[in-house]
C-alpha cells in the first residue's frame, strides 16, 4: 500500500495568486514550458537527442546546426527563467503585502488590549483604594465602643 504524502498547505494569499495568473494564457504557457524545462524528462529528452543526432550523423562535426539550435534554446530557456524568477517575486511580494496587512490589525489589537488593560489597572487601583478606606472605617473604634 502506498501512502502519499500530506500536502503541504498553500497560503491563501498564494492561491489568489495563482488563480490570478491562471487567467492569463501568457503566464500559463511559460509556466508549463518553465515546469517542463526544469523536469527530468526534459534532459532524457535532450540526452536522446544529441545521441541520435550524433549517432545518425545527421551533420559533421563540428555540429554548426546542433550548435545553432542549442544556442536559440538556451536563449529561449534562460528567457523562461527569468519569467518565473518574476512569477516566484510576484508570490513572494504578495505574500509580505498580506503579512504587512496582518502585522498592522494585530497592531491595532495590541493598543485595543494595552488600552483595556491600563483601564483594567485603574478599576483594580480604585477597588483597591476603596477597599483600604472601608476597612480602615470599620476597623477605626468607634466613641459607642469604648
Amino acid at each position: 500500500m502506498v501512502v502519499a504524502p500530506p500536502k503541504k498547505p498553500i497560503h491563501p494569499a498564494l492561491l489568489e495568486l495563482g488563480e490570478e495568473r491562471a487567467r492569463s494564457v501568457q503566464n500559463r504557457v511559460a509556466d508549463s514550458i518553465t515546469r517542463f524545462a526544469g523536469s527530468m524528462t526534459f534532459a532524457y529528452l535532450h540526452i536522446a537527442w544529441f545521441s541520435i543526432w550524433i549517432a545518425l550523423g545527421i551533420e559533421r562535426y563540428p555540429y554548426g546546426l546542433l550548435t545553432m539550435i542549442v544556442s536559440l534554446e538556451a536563449i529561449f530557456l534562460s528567457t523562461f527563467v527569468m519569467i518565473s524568477q518574476n512569477r516566484q517575486d510576484d508570490a513572494r511580494r504578495h505574500l509580505a503585502d498580506q503579512e504587512w496587512l496582518m502585522v498592522q490589525s494585530e497592531e491595532q489589537q495590541n493598543v485595543e488590549l494595552i488600552e483595556l488593560s491600563n483601564q483594567i489597572l485603574e478599576l483594580t487601583k480604585a477597588i483597591h483604594q476603596l477597599t483600604l478606606a472601608h476597612t480602615a472605617s470599620v476597623d477605626r473604634p468607634t466613641a459607642d465602643s469604648t
